[in-house]
């Protein structure tokens, strides 16, 4: 096993190091960002527009004829807000400085001009199933639009694995070490909760999921909006300093204070951009299954949903900087949810582990249900709605089994699953561009000409 283990990491340090997927996934976000005139900052404000249009927590009910906009956005955000979000920012932290949540920033501006686009192709080629039911994704663009089927499945393959079954694994391990910590529950028992709230999701179709994801990220993403912004009111000037060594350090040719070994640059921009594309997913090929499904006038106004999704996961990560850097506890030589959890309770004494971990459980189910349905829209694609029931008991068992593991295998197959999958989008990312270009120019040439209360 642990030969396996090292096997796996070796793969990881390629795919996800700096001659691969990292200059890859970045290259398509300046790409894109170029190709479409910084989309993501001319149309900024048709996004804020767009989403806050929409937002509400009791939306028209989904159906198989697919979700509001705002729906689609709220799973999307679902899976991008996960622990990744918490415990993968302080790893970046630790292991690149504080010069790493710029290196995420740029990523991140980088991505949201890659998820656009991601958005558009998913409803430019979205399909059917046996049940006329909206369907979308990757795997359809893939094949539709580039004509591959090898590679569709390939893709389809790829992320069963990596989200649907291997990743909820790791979740489901974040939600039982937490509650282990704050609360003392065993992780069986934790397990076995999860699986069965997630199941009641899974097996509610698209509208309860949908009436689920549309209430719980408003919800989970505003109280811990409230949580860090009060640590970081507390903490004086504590604030001014974090900015200062995050620009300080994500330049500076110093070793940064408080890493594993002193951080550098190159390691500052390695792992802030790694970490900064893995928890907001832009280029990964998983958020377009959710925004194929939106109802939607053209497909331009759901890729401002998905713009909004990638700035809102960079907010929650700053703020999880923040807190981690304002409250000084990354001298103590914890990592992960451990740090995270540490940083909270220096600021808010004994609650801290336990406001961590409720936190924490609503950021990992969040991202279990729409990592569970991104892998469904694949399902459909390889083996028809027969397989959903199958499938969804799978997950559940994966579930309960993720929160009694010792999981260091599964993180890195989780990644290098996660990486795989990658690569057929971006082929079709790249060889889909014009569609993406004349879709942008069809919406601010003539469609939003003819509609313009709608911008």
């Amino acid at each position: 096993m642990d030969a396996l283990t090292q096997l796996v990491k070796t793969i990881n340090s390629f795919l996800w190091g700096p001659y691969c997927l990292i200059p890859l996934l970045c290259g398509t976000g300046l790409y894109y960002t170029l190709r479409l005139r910084a989309v993501q900052v001319r149309k900024f404000g048709a996004c804020v527009r767009h989403v806050c249009g929409g937002f509400s927590l009791r939306g028209e009910k989904a159906s198989g004829q697919g979700m509001s906009s705002f729906q689609a956005l709220a799973t999307a955000v679902a899976a991008q807000v996960g622990t990744g979000n918490m415990v993968g920012m302080a790893t970046a932290l630790v292991m690149g400085g504080p010069g790493a949540v710029f290196w995420m920033w740029v990523a991140a501006f980088f991505g949201m001009a890659t998820i656009f686009a991601e958005a558009i192709l998913a409803i430019t080629f979205k399909d059917r199933d046996e049940a006329d039911h909206v369907v979308g994704g990757p795997a359809y663009y893939i094949r539709k639009g580039i004509g591959s089927k090898t590679l569709a499945a390939f893709f389809a393959v790829a992320i069963i694995i990596a989200l649907g079954c291997v990743g909820n694994m790791v979740q489901a391990n974040s939600i039982a070490g937490a509650f282990a910590t704050a609360f003392s529950v065993p992780a069986p028992v934790v397990g076995a909760v999860v699986a069965v709230l997630a199941g009641t999701v899974f097996f509610g179709g698209i509208g309860r999921l949908a009436a689920v994801t549309e209430k719980l990220v408003p919800v989970m993403a505003a109280l811990y909006l409230v949580g860090g912004v009060y640590i970081l009111a507390t903490h004086g000037g504590a604030f001014l300093q974090c900015l200062k060594d995050i620009f300080h350090y994500a330049f500076s040719a110093e070793a940064a204070v408080g890493g594993v070994a002193g951080a550098t640059v190159q390691e500052a921009m390695r792992y802030g951009i790694a970490r900064g594309l893995f928890s907001n997913e832009a280029g990964m090929g998983s958020t377009p299954h959710a925004h194929a499904v939106s109802k939607v006038l053209h497909p331009v106004m759901q890729g401002f949903a998905a713009i909004m999704g990638v700035f809102i996961t960079v907010i929650i990560c700053s703020l999880s900087a923040f807190v981690v850097l304002s409250t000084g506890v990354m001298s103590g030589g914890e990592n992960g949810v451990v740090l995270t959890q540490r940083a909270f309770s220096a600021a808010l004494g004994g609650f801290g582990n336990a406001y961590v971990a409720i936190i924490l459980f609503f950021f990992a189910f969040s991202t279990i249900i729409g990592w569970y349905f991104f892998g469904e829209q694949n399902i459909k694609y390889l083996f028809g709605r027969k397989a959903l029931t199958p499938y969804r008991l799978v997950v559940m068992g994966f579930i309960v089994l993720g929160a009694t593991l010792k999981v260091t295998l599964v993180w890195e197959l989780a990644d290098m699953f996660n990486g795989l999958m990658v690569l057929p989008n971006l082929v079709a990312l790249i060889g889909l561009a014009k569609v993406v270009s004349r879709s942008l120019d069809d919406y601010e040439n003539r469609f939003i000409k003819r509609y313009p209360e709608l911008e």
